[in-house]
């Protein structure tokens, strides 16, 4: 089955905007195509006064080299939240179709779900917060989604999921597969950024806001077939990563030794604070990590929460997800930070 069966009518058939920019590559001497002012006024280090480039060919080729992103592969969405977004409204019909979550796990999938009418279906992990694939695979058979995501490293749990899990979960499933490993950069697990290459039905995720410092400039990354990348392209906003924001990728992929040091710093905190965390008495469970934050099952978790928030430190208090009871999850800081949360939660 194509690609294109999956996607919405309405979808496939659309007639997309396009600019001037879309139709043109390399650089011209006089720009007369999309009204912008011909100057700008404030200071900065690009053309503020232009519109970015629609497709972030100079991103796409920097992920390409530094993180072995197919440039003809890859687009480049205002964070993940937008590449999430583009795909509940490339396959899901509103209203008919559902998505198949495994939790629990990132809450903004549902949250999309919600805001595009589309039903969720929730299949627990196991004990160890890993899919159960044969329970997985049922859930396929049963309710037929038109998108299942996977998170791995997972949020809020921490844990990786094996490369061959995702893999048999994939095969089997006909629709969209999406792998979110947001967290990749902390995992010592294998990327699943070949199974795209090996199947066309499976959506890559990765961001610049976590091990690269840049939250703030919403860098979201998609690596998907080219029939899938064809319809993001159809379907993002046409000037969707604003000029301060591709600057700023660019300057950090620039600096990738920097940054793989500091994830190397945060893998060594992250056993740290676990090994900490584990001596409290406030503390009943670390689980086990591959991200750069912690899940930890604590005593009290809405007492503790709101007592390290009167202390000046915040968590996030992660009790109402599923089979998190009690639970808290902490971001690895610095050493100071985290020594702050550990004096903190003795005091309490």
């Amino acid at each position: 089955m194509s690609v294109k069966n999956l996607m919405r009518e309405n979808i496939v058939s659309l007639d997309p905007y396009r600019c001037a920019r879309d139709e043109f590559e390399g650089s011209a001497e006089v720009y007369l195509d999309a009204n912008e002012s011909w100057r700008k006024y404030i200071d900065f280090p690009g053309e503020i006064n232009r519109y970015p480039d629609p497709r972030s060919s100079a991103v796409r080729k920097a992920l390409e080299e530094v993180l072995g992103l197919p440039y003809d592969s890859t687009i480049v969405g205002n964070g993940s939240d937008e590449i999430i977004d583009l795909l509940f409204r490339i396959f899901c019909n509103p209203g008919k179709d559902s998505v198949l979550l495994l939790g629990p796990t990132y809450g903004a999938y549902k949250v999309f779900a919600s805001i595009n009418d589309i039903k969720v279906n929730m299949i627990p992990l196991d004990e160890d917060f890993l899919p159960d694939v044969e329970a997985v695979k049922s859930a396929i058979d049963r309710f037929s989604p038109k998108l299942l995501f996977i998170c791995t490293p997972n949020n809020p749990t921490g844990n990786a999921v094996p490369l061959e899990t995702i893999r048999s979960i994939a095969s089997y499933n006909s629709a969209i597969t999406v792998v979110d490993e947001a967290y990749g950069d902390f995992s010592r697990e294998q990327s699943a950024a070949s199974l795209v290459l090996e199947n066309e039905r499976v959506v890559l995720m990765r961001t610049l806001s976590k091990a690269w410092g840049l939250a703030g400039a919403r860098v979201g990354i998609a690596m998907c077939s080219s029939e899938i990348h064809d319809a993001m392209y159809n379907v993002k906003y046409p000037y969707n990563l604003g000029l301060p924001s591709q600057l700023e990728a660019l300057k950090a992929l620039a600096n990738a030794e920097s940054v793989r040091a500091g994830v190397e710093y945060t893998i060594k905190e992250r056993e740290r604070l676990a090994r900490l965390l584990e001596r409290s008495s406030k503390v009943v469970k670390v689980y086990p990590s591959d991200a750069n934050f912690l899940l930890v099952k604590v005593v009290d978790a809405n007492e503790i929460y709101l007592g390290l928030q009167k202390k000046g430190v915040i968590v996030r208090n992660r009790s109402r997800e599923l089979n998190c009871e009690n639970c808290l999850r902490i971001t690895v800081g610095s050493v100071e930070e985290d020594d702050r949360l550990l004096a903190a939660l003795e005091e309490l």
